[in-house]
């Protein structure tokens, strides 16, 4: 066999990506695997953010999205253990196989080093009174066990993921990223690949056999590859939202209880779907850069730091299909525009205000009860960027939430933006994850498939017993 030549090839070094490669590990695979990462190695990955306490924009990508275990890697590290949660898997392979998916993949987290406390098992009494109340403010409570990894200590099992691949004969390319597709007659043959940082044209890798599992970050450029070679895809939903602050105070008889309370909503007038994601007691608010300049805000939570705020994220589905069928760019758009008012940063609005019709000062964030996590937000106007149907959606559930949690629609409150979700276009697959052309397929939240780190990483074990059949 050529250098160049392989037996599989796989596109992306995130949680699908990653356990793909370890189950065909288990499951002695043989061929010849090579695995693409556009980022460094987990050791390698540092925000300086550290240190500077503002972001510097680290080029030629963000460290935090970008890297072994992508996103993944620097995220609050939740794994959410039932099939409510994650994406459209259960639809395409039906839930009870997904779930006994999801219960081997969390037993593979637990041998790297998982935490064995499962949040949001017990206190039945106090969820079904959270429930009680959801159901009196129209609001839906979705109770999914979680298993918190934590931010750091995600970043420690991903890392022994890492040694384990390469010590076990997967190769791992870093600072390579995929360029195209080589496709002949409906059928994969392989794909070009240029250095990360330097745009160099590298090499044309060969393989009748291809696994695209290039993550949120990758849902653009997959996008686009399907444009160009007319691969089967639909316009799936944007996800529009902010990231909102309180203190842990407000948040306490939810967090102490179920850790994540996952609540869905379709609030008036426009019956859009509204959603809590990403709750982090204890946390702290962070940013992410994509390309073409783009910062959009998320949440991490630690094992052990704790902040004395809990954020999370509320997010309004969005879809379109005609004439206009670019969720993604629609969604790039409006974070560009909410940028170009924060001056490049990510922006943060007390609820009150909104009310109120009137930007937020920085001076009136230096006087409030809650103390901002994301140091270098800068106080503006959101409702001057966010789309009106959006921003109404997001008002409204804030109030609904108000009388599950009381007190979570204060004055105070703070909301960042943009908060916006890339996985837009659902790439068409069938109950392998192929494409259209032969011996090409799609995996995680690239594909529009899954959200979130325990469903792609149960797609990609799945993916790994597909090749072995």
């Amino acid at each position: 066999m050529k250098k160049n030549t392989y037996d599989l090839i796989i596109i992306g070094a995130g949680p699908a990506g990653i356990f793909t490669a370890y189950e065909l590990l288990e499951k002695g695979y043989e061929g010849r695997v090579v695995l693409l990462e556009k980022g460094v190695s987990i050791d390698k990955r540092h925000c300086p953010k550290d240190k500077t306490d503002v972001c510097v924009n680290c080029k030629p990508y963000c460290h935090i999205t970008t890297g072994f275990s992508g996103a993944g890697a620097f995220s609050d590290g939740k794994l959410s253990l039932c099939t409510d949660v994650g994406g459209d898997l259960p639809e395409l392979s039906g839930a009870k196989k997904v779930q006994s998916f999801i219960d081997y993949t969390d037993k593979i987290y637990l041998k790297f080093g998982a935490d064995s406390k499962i949040e949001g098992v017990e206190n039945n009494e106090q969820i079904k009174e959270i429930r009680r109340k959801a159901i009196s403010a129209n609001l839906k409570l979705v109770d999914c066990p979680i298993r918190h990894l934590g931010t750091e200590k995600a970043q420690e099992i991903y890392l022994k993921l890492q040694e384990h691949l390469m010590a076990n004969g997967i190769e791992v390319r870093f600072s390579t990223v995929a360029e195209d597709f080589i496709i002949e007659e409906g059928h994969i043959k392989g794909v070009t690949i240029a250095n990360s940082k330097t745009k160099d044209q590298l090499e044309t890798l060969y393989s009748d056999l291809v696994v695209v599992a290039a993550g949120r970050k990758g849902s653009d450029w997959l996008f686009n590859m399907c444009q160009k070679h007319g691969i089967a895809q639909k316009s799936g939903t944007i996800d529009i939202g902010v990231r909102v602050e309180v203190r842990n105070e407000v948040m306490e008889s939810v967090n102490n209880v179920l850790y994540e309370s996952k609540l869905i909503g379709y609030p008036a007038p426009f019956g859009n779907k509204v959603r809590t994601f990403c709750q982090n007691p204890g946390g702290f608010v962070s940013q992410e850069n994509y390309d073409e300049n783009i910062a959009i805000v998320n949440g991490h939570s630690y094992k052990d730091k704790k902040s004395d705020n809990t954020n999370l994220a509320i997010l309004s589905s969005h879809h379109f299909s005609e004439p206009f069928n670019e969720p993604t760019r629609y969604g790039k758009m409006t974070a560009q525009l909410v940028n170009m008012l924060g001056n490049g940063s990510i922006l943060v609005q007390r609820y009150g205000d909104i009310l109120d019709g009137k930007r937020t000062w920085e001076h009136e964030l230096n006087r409030s009860n809650v103390v901002p996590t994301l140091k270098d937000a800068v106080a503006g106007d959101l409702t001057s960027a966010l789309p009106y149907r959006t921003m109404t959606n997001i008002l409204n559930f804030i109030a609904a939430l108000d009388k599950v949690v009381p007190g979570f629609a204060s004055s105070e409150t703070l909301l960042y933006g943009p908060e916006i979700k890339f996985y837009s276009n659902l790439v068409t697959i069938d109950e392998n994850f192929e494409t259209s052309i032969k011996g090409l397929h799609a995996l995680g939240d690239s594909s529009g498939w899954t959200r979130g780190l325990m469903m792609a990483s149960a797609m990609g074990v799945m993916m790994g017993q597909t090749i072995i059949k």
